[in-house]
């Protein structure tokens, strides 16, 4: 889920608990260029007062009139705008592009402390709302699922439903996590060196000091997974690599020039890897930003990892005869 779901669920709870009407607005479908997905959230207070967004323009706009003026329901509630053009371009919403929104009383904050402290402890949990009744209730949900809303029931996921393992704990992996984890991503790293363990301090983060390749077996890897080797030890990030390759990982990648990475692969191919099984590793890391920063590499990376994860086709990187000049852009993997 979105962080800023989160976010909101939290200023809704406070907001309850100190004594003010509250309204959950949920996203429930989009059609054209809507901005937000089904399931973004938005709180709204009796005053007027938002934490949240269900798209960026007039809509936000319109549901604050809307209470202010006295529209305040009692029961779950749907909302379309968009329906027609001019609507569409009123209400900000670009190419035609049409919002359904479920307006949701608020009358306790319990369940919503469940999903906080569920969601804290890493958890997967699904909200189920009876539109009828105005029931919640909470189950566990398991990753690959998705939002769904059938007109009577509404299912809304919280929490974690992406995983980040980095391999290796130095400055560059803790500016690599905290960009992940403001992309609410689950984040573990692992790195068994004694002196590499005692620098770990990011926050919101899981640190193990086991072997990368028994922690990926360990983790039992799936298609909402990645991994980025980062140690540049062969005998750490290799050995992560042949478990990662072969597993359903939606993403595995490690830090490298070309020359090392090809190297790398020939060291893979002695083991038990099928040449599409090696083919999966994205060598050297990262999209060709042109960046040299540790932060600029990190957003290359996360760039990539969010490419391969909705299946955008990357940009070919520089062929093997790079220029002089351009192999510059090379050396951001070896850092």
């Amino acid at each position: 889920m979105d962080s800023l779901d989160l976010q909101v669920l939290t200023q809704a709870r406070d907001w309850l608990a100190s004594g003010h009407r509250v309204w959950l607005i949920t996203v429930i479908e989009t059609w054209g260029s809507a901005p937000r997905v089904p399931g973004a959230l938005l709180t709204l207070r009796e005053d007027g007062r938002v934490c949240g967004s269900v798209s960026g323009g007039c809509v936000e706009d319109d549901l604050i009139e809307r209470v202010r003026t006295g529209e305040r329901v009692d029961r779950c509630t749907l909302i379309a705008y968009g329906v027609t053009k001019e609507e569409a371009a009123r209400f900000g919403l670009p190419c035609g592009g049409n919002l359904r929104l479920l307006q949701e009383p608020l009358q306790t904050g319990a369940w919503i402390d469940e999903v906080l402290a569920r969601t804290a402890r890493h958890e997967l949990v699904a909200r189920r709302l009876e539109l009828g009744s105005g029931t919640v209730t909470l189950e566990a949900a398991t990753r690959g699922e998705s939002f769904s809303f059938d007109g009577r029931e509404l299912r809304a996921l919280f929490g974690p439903r992406w995983r980040l393992l980095i391999v290796g704990a130095g400055q560059f992996s803790r500016l690599l996590a905290q960009m992940a984890l403001a992309l609410d991503f689950e984040v573990i790293c692992c790195d068994p060196r004694e002196d590499e363990a005692t620098v770990w301090d990011v926050p919101g983060t899981r640190f193990s000091r086991s072997m990368p390749d028994d922690l990926a077996l360990e983790l039992q890897l799936d298609p909402h997974s990645a991994v980025v080797a980062l140690t540049h030890d062969p005998k750490l990030d290799d050995m992560v690599l042949l478990e990662a390759l072969k597993s359903p990982a939606f993403y595995v990648g490690a830090l490298g020039s070309r020359g090392n990475t090809a190297k790398r692969k020939e060291r893979l191919a002695l083991f038990d890897l099928a040449p599409d099984e090696i083919a999966r590793l994205h060598g050297p890391i990262g999209l060709p930003l042109g960046g040299r920063m540790p932060a600029e590499i990190a957003v290359a990376i996360l760039a990539e990892i969010i490419a391969v994860r909705h299946g955008v086709a990357l940009v070919p990187k520089k062929p093997e005869n790079v220029s002089k000049a351009a192999s510059s852009d090379v050396a951001i993997t070896r850092r």
